[in-house]
Protein backbone atom coordinates (compact mmCIF):
# COMPACT_ATOMS: atom_id res chain seq x y z
CA UNK A 1 0.00 0.00 0.00
CA UNK A 2 1.25 3.65 -0.78
CA UNK A 3 1.29 6.45 1.92
CA UNK A 4 -1.09 8.11 -0.28
CA UNK A 5 -3.97 5.85 -0.02
CA UNK A 6 -3.84 5.35 3.69
CA UNK A 7 -4.67 8.27 4.96
CA UNK A 8 -7.53 8.37 2.51
CA UNK A 9 -8.85 4.65 3.54
CA UNK A 10 -8.40 5.63 7.80
CA UNK A 11 -10.58 8.66 7.21
CA UNK A 12 -13.01 6.87 5.09
CA UNK A 13 -13.31 3.96 8.32
CA UNK A 14 -13.16 6.71 11.32
CA UNK A 15 -15.96 8.89 9.21
CA UNK A 16 -18.18 5.61 8.66
CA UNK A 17 -18.02 4.56 12.24
CA UNK A 18 -18.63 7.55 13.83
CA UNK A 19 -21.73 7.91 11.50
CA UNK A 20 -22.74 4.57 12.44
CA UNK A 21 -22.57 5.15 16.23
CA UNK A 22 -24.56 8.47 15.65
CA UNK A 23 -27.28 6.69 13.83
CA UNK A 24 -27.45 4.00 16.61
CA UNK A 25 -27.68 6.73 19.68
CA UNK A 26 -30.07 8.88 17.58
CA UNK A 27 -31.98 5.04 17.31
CA UNK A 28 -31.40 4.40 20.87
CA UNK A 29 -32.25 7.65 22.22
CA UNK A 30 -35.19 8.20 20.01
CA UNK A 31 -38.20 6.12 22.35
CA UNK A 32 -37.06 7.71 25.48
CA UNK A 33 -38.00 11.30 23.57
CA UNK A 34 -40.93 10.16 22.21
CA UNK A 35 -42.22 8.56 25.32
CA UNK A 36 -42.59 12.09 26.90
CA UNK A 37 -45.52 13.39 24.09
CA UNK A 38 -49.25 13.32 25.02
CA UNK A 39 -50.74 9.66 24.10
CA UNK A 40 -53.75 10.29 21.77
CA UNK A 41 -56.06 10.06 24.65
CA UNK A 42 -55.46 13.38 25.95
CA UNK A 43 -54.78 14.89 22.29
CA UNK A 44 -58.38 13.66 21.46
CA UNK A 45 -59.45 15.40 24.37
CA UNK A 46 -57.30 18.78 23.85
CA UNK A 47 -60.49 20.22 21.42
CA UNK A 48 -64.01 19.30 21.06
CA UNK A 49 -67.13 19.92 18.87
CA UNK A 50 -70.57 20.89 19.98
CA UNK A 51 -73.60 20.83 17.86
CA UNK A 52 -75.57 24.14 19.14
CA UNK A 53 -78.42 23.83 16.52
CA UNK A 54 -81.35 22.60 19.32
CA UNK A 55 -79.97 25.48 21.75
CA UNK A 56 -83.08 27.59 21.93
CA UNK A 57 -82.86 31.59 23.16
CA UNK A 58 -82.63 32.09 26.19
CA UNK A 59 -81.47 28.32 26.94
CA UNK A 60 -78.07 26.80 28.83
CA UNK A 61 -76.22 23.52 27.55
CA UNK A 62 -73.22 22.47 30.07
CA UNK A 63 -70.48 19.80 27.76
CA UNK A 64 -67.56 18.36 29.28
CA UNK A 65 -63.95 19.34 28.18
CA UNK A 66 -60.83 18.35 29.62
CA UNK A 67 -63.24 17.30 32.91
CA UNK A 68 -64.84 20.54 33.02
CA UNK A 69 -68.19 21.63 32.32
CA UNK A 70 -68.37 24.16 29.89
CA UNK A 71 -71.33 26.62 29.47
CA UNK A 72 -72.76 27.24 26.39
CA UNK A 73 -75.96 29.49 26.70
CA UNK A 74 -77.92 31.04 23.69
CA UNK A 75 -78.62 34.64 24.66
CA UNK A 76 -81.99 36.35 24.20
CA UNK A 77 -81.70 40.27 23.04
CA UNK A 78 -82.91 41.16 26.23
CA UNK A 79 -80.01 39.91 28.06
CA UNK A 80 -77.72 40.63 25.34
CA UNK A 81 -78.57 44.09 26.21
CA UNK A 82 -78.54 43.97 29.94
CA UNK A 83 -74.78 42.31 29.51
CA UNK A 84 -73.56 45.64 27.30
CA UNK A 85 -75.25 47.99 29.24
CA UNK A 86 -73.30 47.54 33.02
CA UNK A 87 -71.06 50.33 33.75
CA UNK A 88 -67.52 48.60 34.24
CA UNK A 89 -67.27 50.63 36.84
CA UNK A 90 -69.67 48.38 39.17
CA UNK A 91 -67.64 45.04 38.76
CA UNK A 92 -65.11 43.65 40.65
CA UNK A 93 -63.31 42.17 37.68
CA UNK A 94 -64.45 44.81 34.99
CA UNK A 95 -64.95 43.34 31.06
CA UNK A 96 -66.46 44.47 28.84
CA UNK A 97 -69.36 41.81 27.23
CA UNK A 98 -67.92 42.19 23.41
CA UNK A 99 -64.48 41.44 25.13
CA UNK A 100 -66.44 37.83 26.52
CA UNK A 101 -68.71 36.97 23.52
CA UNK A 102 -67.05 36.55 20.25
CA UNK A 103 -70.60 36.39 18.89
CA UNK A 104 -73.00 38.52 20.91
CA UNK A 105 -75.68 35.54 20.71
CA UNK A 106 -73.75 32.85 22.21
CA UNK A 107 -71.30 32.64 25.48
CA UNK A 108 -69.28 29.72 26.00
CA UNK A 109 -67.44 29.88 29.50
CA UNK A 110 -65.98 27.37 31.83
CA UNK A 111 -68.44 26.38 34.24
CA UNK A 112 -66.07 26.69 37.31
CA UNK A 113 -66.93 29.18 40.12
CA UNK A 114 -63.62 31.54 40.19
CA UNK A 115 -63.39 31.31 44.30
CA UNK A 116 -63.59 27.83 44.95
CA UNK A 117 -64.42 25.63 42.18
CA UNK A 118 -67.71 24.75 42.30
CA UNK A 119 -70.00 24.51 39.65
CA UNK A 120 -72.93 27.39 39.70
CA UNK A 121 -76.87 27.00 38.75
CA UNK A 122 -77.72 28.50 35.67
CA UNK A 123 -81.31 31.05 35.81
CA UNK A 124 -80.56 31.66 39.47
CA UNK A 125 -79.33 34.46 41.65
CA UNK A 126 -79.42 38.08 41.97
CA UNK A 127 -78.88 38.65 38.13
CA UNK A 128 -80.89 35.54 36.46
CA UNK A 129 -77.54 34.21 35.15
CA UNK A 130 -75.46 31.73 37.23
CA UNK A 131 -75.52 31.62 40.96
CA UNK A 132 -73.02 29.43 43.02
CA UNK A 133 -74.63 28.37 46.02
CA UNK A 134 -72.25 27.04 48.12
CA UNK A 135 -70.52 30.62 49.08
CA UNK A 136 -73.05 32.85 47.54
CA UNK A 137 -71.18 34.02 44.18
CA UNK A 138 -73.75 35.73 41.89
CA UNK A 139 -72.76 36.15 38.19
CA UNK A 140 -74.43 38.16 35.05
CA UNK A 141 -75.75 37.53 32.08
CA UNK A 142 -71.86 37.57 30.48
CA UNK A 143 -70.45 35.48 33.31
CA UNK A 144 -68.72 38.36 35.33
CA UNK A 145 -68.96 38.27 39.18
CA UNK A 146 -71.24 40.88 40.39
CA UNK A 147 -72.00 40.32 43.95
CA UNK A 148 -70.23 37.29 46.51
CA UNK A 149 -66.63 36.34 47.37
CA UNK A 150 -65.86 35.00 43.64
CA UNK A 151 -62.73 37.19 42.88
CA UNK A 152 -63.08 37.22 39.01
CA UNK A 153 -65.05 36.47 36.28
CA UNK A 154 -65.79 32.57 34.65
CA UNK A 155 -63.28 31.73 32.11
CA UNK A 156 -63.32 32.11 28.85
CA UNK A 157 -61.88 29.07 26.79
CA UNK A 158 -60.18 29.47 23.43
CA UNK A 159 -63.26 28.20 21.05
CA UNK A 160 -63.90 29.35 17.38
CA UNK A 161 -67.47 28.88 15.64
CA UNK A 162 -66.77 26.49 12.93
CA UNK A 163 -69.54 27.06 10.92
CA UNK A 164 -73.78 28.47 11.95
CA UNK A 165 -74.54 25.41 13.90
CA UNK A 166 -70.68 23.84 15.78
CA UNK A 167 -68.35 25.23 18.22
CA UNK A 168 -65.12 23.91 18.59
CA UNK A 169 -63.76 23.91 22.00
CA UNK A 170 -59.76 23.95 22.38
Amino acid sequence: MSKETTPKRRNFLFTATYTIGAVGIGAAIWPLIDQMNPDSSVKALSTTEVDVSSVEPGKTITVLWRGKPIFIRRRTKKEIDEAAAVDLKDLKHPEKDSDRAKNPEWLVMVGVCTHLGCVPLADKGDFNAWFCPCHGSHYDTSGRIRKGPAPTNLEIPKYEFVDNNTIKIG
